[in-house]
Parts: C-alpha cells; sequence; structure tokens
C-alpha cells in the first residue's frame, strides 16, 4: 500500500467544530456534531490491537494550555487560541465581519479567515474584537481549574493571570495513558516541541506517574511507566536532519529508515526539541515542519502526530510527512496534510481536549480506524 486512501469518512465526525454551550450556531453553514462518547472498548479490531503505536505529541496549545517563550500564561494562552478559531472576513468596506459565532477548527465557508490569520496575534482578543467569545472563554477555564480545596502542585499546577490555579497539563492526556494501558497496548510517547517546556513536563509526567500525586489520578503509577528524561534535539539543514539523544545520534545520511527505525524503537515517554528556526526559514510551511517518517507499508507500528498547528493547507502547518515509497526501502515522499489527515496527523482541538476527557483517546481511536481501513484497501 504505497499512498493512502481517502480518510474523510472519519474526518467529518468531529473536525466541523469546537463548539461550546455557550454560543450561538454558525452564521454560514458549519454543522456542529455533538460530542461523541468513547465506549470503554476503543480499538477496532483485533490486529490494529497487535500494532505499536508511536504517538508525537506536541506541548504548547495541545497538552498545555501556557507557552514558556511567549510567556502567556493559562488565561492569555486560551485567549489568543480563540483568535485561530473564530472565523470571518472584510466587508468591501474594508470593515471586519463575523461569519460564524461557534470557534471551530475549520473554516465555516470558503471565504473566511481566522480573527488570528487576519490581524496577527492580539492580546485579551476576547475583551475587545472577540468579546463575544468570552463565555466560551470562561467555561473552558472553569473546566481546568485545579480541584477547590487541594493544594497546588509546582509541577503539575499553573497559577493563571487571574490568581487562581490550572492543570498545567490537561488530563485529557492522561486519561490517554490510562486508556492505553487497559486496553493492554503496546505504545510510546514522544513530546515534540519548538519551546523550552519540554523538561518541565518530563518532570511532570514523571512525578505523576511515579509518585501518584495527580488529584484526577493517583493511580497513575500503577500504569508502571518509563519516563526518559533527557531531552533531545532535531535539527535540520540543507545536508539533511540530525537526531540526536544522550549518547544516541541518528542522521538521514545513515539513510532516511534510520531514523524511522529509531522512532520505532523508543519506548515510554520521552521527547524532543524540534527546529524552530529551520520552520521559520520555509515560512510556515510543510517543507520546515517536524519530520514524521511513515512507512504505510508497516503493519506492525503506527505512528501519530498530535499538534494544533496541523492545518490542510501546506504552505501553513508543522508537521513534515515523509512517506516511504517502497517496502524496507528508503526513498520517500513528501505527503501532503490532507492526504494524512486523521490518519497520522491530528490537528488538536484545545477545547474538546479541555471539555471532552476521553478526547484523545477518541482521536487515537479515529486514526486507527483510518489506518487498519487503508491496509485493508492496499492487500485488496
Amino acid at each position: 500500500m504505497a499512498d493512502f486512501g481517502d480518510n474523510s469518512s472519519r474526518q467529518a465526525e468531529e473536525h466541523d467544530g469546537t463548539n461550546s454551550r455557550n454560543v450561538p450556531e454558525p452564521l454560514c453553514g458549519a454543522d456542529d456534531e455533538p460530542g461523541v462518547t468513547v465506549p470503554r472498548e476503543i480499538w477496532s479490531s483485533n490486529q490494529d490491537q497487535k500494532r505499536k503505536l508511536v504517538l508525537h505529541v506536541d506541548l504548547n496549545n495541545t497538552i498545555l494550555v501556557s507557552d514558556a517563550v511567549t510567556g502567556e500564561g493559562t488565561v492569555s494562552a486560551l485567549d489568543y487560541f480563540l483568535s485561530t478559531v473564530t472565523w470571518g472576513k472584510m466587508s468591501k468596506h474594508g470593515k471586519w465581519e463575523w461569519l460564524s459565532d461557534s470557534p471551530s477548527l475549520l473554516p465555516p465557508c470558503p471565504d473566511a479567515v481566522s480573527y488570528y490569520s487576519q490581524f496577527g496575534r492580539t492580546y485579551s482578543f476576547t475583551s475587545a474584537a472577540g468579546r463575544r467569545f468570552r463565555g466560551v472563554l470562561d467555561e473552558h477555564l472553569n473546566l481546568l481549574r485545579w480541584p477547590e480545596g487541594v493544594k497546588g502542585d509546582k509541577e503539575l499546577s499553573i497559577k493563571g493571570e487571574d490568581g487562581r490555579l490550572y492543570h498545567w497539563i490537561l488530563p485529557s492526556f492522561f486519561q490517554l495513558l490510562r486508556d492505553l494501558v487497559q486496553e493492554g497496548r503496546e505504545f510510546a510517547i514522544l513530546f515534540r516541541t519548538f519551546g523550552t517546556d519540554l523538561p518541565r513536563v518530563l518532570r511532570a509526567v514523571d512525578k505523576a506517574l511515579n509518585e501518584g500525586v495527580h488529584p484526577l489520578f493517583p493511580d497513575l503509577p500503577d500504569l508502571k511507566l518509563n519516563v526518559n528524561m533527557t531531552p533531545g534535539k532535531i535539527r535540520c539543514s540543507k545536508r539533511g536532519i540530525v537526531l540526536s539523544r544522550a549518547e544516541a545520534r541518528v542522521s538521514t545520511q545513515d539513510g532516511e529508515r534510520a531514523l524511522y527505525q529509531y522512532f520505532n524503537s523508543v519506548q515510554g515517554l520521552g521527547g524532543f526539541q524540534d527546529h524552530f528556526d529551520w520552520w521559520v526559514s520555509h515560512t510556515y510551511s510543510i517543507h520546515g515542519g517536524k519530520p514524521l517518517w511513515v512507512d504505510p507499508f508497516d503493519q506492525s507500528v503506527q505512528h501519530i502526530f498530535i499538534d494544533d498547528n496541523i492545518r490542510q493547507n501546506d504552505k501553513d502547518t508543522i508537521v513534515y510527512p515523509k512517506v516511504f515509497l517502497s517496502p524496507g526501502g528508503d526513498e520517500t515522499r513528501t505527503a501532503s496534510t490532507s492526504e494524512l489527515y486523521d490518519v497520522t496527523l491530528v490537528q488538536t482541538d484545545l477545547l474538546r481536549a479541555i471539555s471532552d476527557p476521553n478526547y484523545f483517546t477518541h482521536r487515537v481511536r479515529i486514526c486507527l480506524e483510518n489506518y487498519e481501513r487503508n491496509l485493508q484497501q492496499g492487500s485488496d
């Protein structure tokens, strides 16, 4: 199976919106479906349960609602995110017109653009131009609150600009770990970030998994998961891609498959800092993004990348998918984001990741089903 097939059958189920209870329906045709309840048996077949999962997980606006690089706390980070998922257009008279009153990952109309795309980063968005979305902000901040009466934890909680305590890492991420282990799934987690939060994330996750101090998940030590505390680096240049962590060093000069095999072999949880300046030098396009190797012939491993900046616009997306052309071969091609959307690429819906404890589990299930379907079609 050299090509991935159409996966749109499962995309429409949830990627049409980040609906909130506090705002009216969209004004120009977006159909927002209600959230989907995840059954306890989340995996689709015995065959895909034998397949190892390697999940590449972004940090900011994926499992964290803050940003050490920009200095944004929980409130301002979520406020900024809302400006990227709310839509309008400029009128003939040069005035901004809203086209939807509901946040959504995808534009509700062909000619809609996000407020962020039109005006750039805006501080206090929901207190000014985006005040109609203030209720969405308040609702999701309340859902992020650290449990009342529980002492804050310096690794797992964060004080917002409003003085309130919030979860630093989304509870839905820890729920994903619990679900994967309970289903007997072989898996590894690799945090992939351009930012500087990785060492703290590794410490926080290690503490939650080993000390049982998370107020919502005191049983995490029962999962018996290990965390590699050494942050790795991925650096890109015209000469190729170099991955390093501790004593390990692998590059594309060893062959593209050498990097794929390295990622296949990882165990437990760990992370890499990707090359932000390289992405900037490629004007935030697919070719400068975080590299991901995908082998559509491999029935033993599936890689899934979860990142809020994955977009079905290859001129403005964050993951660089390199798909092998033959079984065991070393030659790759660049796949478009739309080809792998909800198969190996997941665009994080931050609002749902906050509001639905099963969000990440459900997104992984969708990818497993689509990947398995493509494998079956390729073998026909």
